[in-house]
């Protein structure tokens, strides 16, 4: 007997009509709103964009500071 193979894939989860891939495509096409992305999913992706800000931060700290508008000197129209 074949063992089924394990996936985090919605698509083989979801049997719409045939059950196949390619209308499972078409029903999320369809049914934008009935379609979320997993709770896994957006945990992992919140706690990567939550690393990246943190890094970001660090790397602002660490660096020199600029003036990107020092005082300028008045000039005269001519």
């Amino acid at each position: 007997m074949t063992r089924k193979k394990k996936t985090r894939s919605l698509a083989d989860k979801v049997t719409i009509r045939t059950g196949r891939r390619k209308d499972y495509k078409q029903w999320r096409h369809e049914n934008p709103d009935e379609v979320t992305s997993s709770r896994r999913y957006t945990e992992k992706k919140r706690q990567q964009r939550k690393l990246q800000a943190e890094r970001k931060q660090a790397r602002q700290e660490a660096g020199q500071p600029i003036a990107i508008h020092p005082d300028k000197p008045e000039h005269k129209d001519d």
